[in-house]
């Protein structure tokens, strides 16, 4: 049984400020016994370009993830950062942090999809890609508690990085979003479902919520999907913490039961 915590908040683009309701939240959530905690995408900084540009950090190398893995140590948790902005030789990218309970960094994972749409709500043009470059790299984590899969927000709309990464044995898959209101009202449950049931994982999401300083309107409703697709925890548009206990045996069990990755026929079969 693993236990997770989610943090789902309303940054801005002062990561002093979200860092300190971070820390205040991991604190809480470790308290009550959880094993990992988890941050949405964007919640470390979540402006303008100019804003992800002045906190930007090399990796593993900066006050920002000094401070977030302080925490994990204090707390004996591991802590993911759902993403923040990470500068390499690349460009910026919008990077998933992952810290173990000692404070040391495990992995990262730099955003594969950019979100360079139209919305129609108040932001209305969304351009990631004119601020941040997209990554190369698919990844997955082991942990003492379960094997994670990494992804960001918009990723979630591509299953096949989903089979890629349970392919690679990953038995829980993190969903770190700042799904805006109109999108995530229409779409948010029912992909995280779909990518749950058809790579027989548990999914965990952590989404941001609220009103921005920006004007951008995110949708919450942060949750937990089981391999079967059933929604057991969420929260709903207000600032808010949530543990959940998660049997990752039953990932196994399932796949186990009902093979749908070995029987599928496009792994090689189709390809030449």
């Amino acid at each position: 049984m693993a236990q997770m915590g989610l943090i789902q908040m309303t940054s801005g683009p002062n990561a002093e400020e979200n860092l300190r309701y971070m820390a205040t939240q991991i604190g809480q959530l470790a308290r009550e016994g959880a094993q990992l905690i988890i941050s949405p995408e964007n919640a470390l900084v979540f402006g303008s370009r100019a804003d992800y540009y002045h906190y930007a950090e090399a990796l593993d190398d900066g006050p920002l993830q000094a401070e977030v893995a302080s925490l994990a140590k204090q707390f004996s948790v591991w802590v993911v950062i759902g993403s923040m902005p990470i500068r390499t030789s690349r460009g910026v990218e919008t990077t998933t942090i992952v810290f173990d309970h000692n404070g040391k960094l495990a992995s990262h994972y730099a955003k594969l999809h950019m979100f360079d749409v139209d919305v129609a709500d108040g932001h209305r043009r969304y351009r990631e890609s004119e601020t941040f470059t997209a990554g190369a790299q698919i990844v997955t984590v082991s942990t003492p508690f379960a094997h994670l899969g990494l992804s960001i927000c918009y990723d979630v709309r591509f299953p096949s990085l989903y089979t890629e990464l349970a392919q690679l044995g990953a038995n829980v898959l993190l969903v770190p979003a700042a799904f805006t209101a109109v999108t995530g009202r229409a779409h948010w449950e029912t992909l995280l479902k779909a990518r749950a049931i058809e790579t027989q994982s548990w999914v965990v999401a952590v989404n941001q919520v609220g009103t921005h300083p920006c004007g951008r309107q995110t949708w919450g409703h942060s949750m937990v999907v089981s391999p079967w697709g059933k929604v057991v925890a969420s929260l709903t548009d207000q600032t808010a913490n949530l543990l959940v206990d998660i049997n990752v045996s039953q990932v196994d069990e399932l796949r186990v039961a009902m093979p749908v990755l070995q029987h599928s026929r496009f792994n090689n079969q189709l390809k030449n």
